[in-house]
């Protein structure tokens, strides 16, 4: 696979992620990693917040050895941390663990203590979104585990955009893909899955801003309960 950067414009990119993105619609999950790996080479990534390992397992299938970027905030749940174990040890993926520039108490000591509880958006941006975009600056494109059936905020989820801000294409092959399709894909698998999702949380993120989430409640409704707030920010760079 290539390793090499294809110069283009912003619309270029943009015109590229559009027809793409209208070319794979209903395709399977396998046919737009393809598609992104005949793309983009050894420039392309999977992110994995490790609340199951779908997203991994598909790519690693088409693409043996895919780099699988988990940004390690400090504040996760061990059983999420469990889940990147089973997945170093079991699949065909390289884990790159990349961690914020500062530690939970170091970043305490600056800002104070339990700044996720004051100010979520900030804490976010500290410890998910500023790593991962030093973790990006190695790649041209991201796959990411965006389905469409989350929330109301990814009902639009394109097959493939352009993030003009970043400069970077991102991925979701798993964006059709309803609950049952992941629960059939695990089952048929045996795909590790976070055991917080067997006891109430149907998403997982840090534990201070993770609860149940509340009977008929969207999948992402446990986030950030306490607050207006659905999206870490790491899907929201135009």
């Amino acid at each position: 696979m290539s390793s090499t950067t294809v110069a283009r414009t912003a619309q270029e990119s943009i015109d590229l992620a559009k027809a793409a993105s209208a070319r794979l619609e209903g395709q399977t999950a396998e046919k737009i990693v393809e598609w992104a790996a005949g793309e983009f080479g050894e420039r392309f990534c999977v992110t994995s917040s490790f609340a199951d390992a779908v997203l991994a397992h598909v790519v690693s299938k088409v693409v043996p050895g895919v780099p699988v970027v988990f940004l390690d905030t400090g504040l996760h749940f061990a059983e999420t941390l469990r889940v990147r174990e089973i997945v170093q040890r079991t699949l065909p993926v390289t884990v790159r663990s990349i961690r914020p520039r500062q530690t939970v108490a170091e970043q305490d000591a600056e800002f104070g203590p339990r700044l996720y509880a004051r100010d979520p958006d900030e804490c976010c941006f500290l410890r998910k979104v500023e790593p991962l975009e030093r973790a990006l600056e190695d790649y041209d494109a991201w796959a990411a585990g965006l389905r469409r059936d989350e929330s109301p905020s990814r009902a639009n989820t394109p097959i493939v955009s352009f993030e003009r801000a970043r400069g970077k294409f991102k991925v979701s092959p798993l964006a059709l893909w309803t609950q049952a399709d992941v629960d059939a894909y695990i089952s048929r698998h045996n795909v590790p899955v976070n055991a917080l999702m067997r006891q109430g949380y149907a998403s997982v993120g840090c534990w201070p801003c993770t609860r149940r989430t509340p009977p008929g409640g969207d999948p992402r409704s446990g986030r950030w309960a306490a607050f207006d707030k659905t999206e870490c920010g790491l899907h929201t760079s135009g």
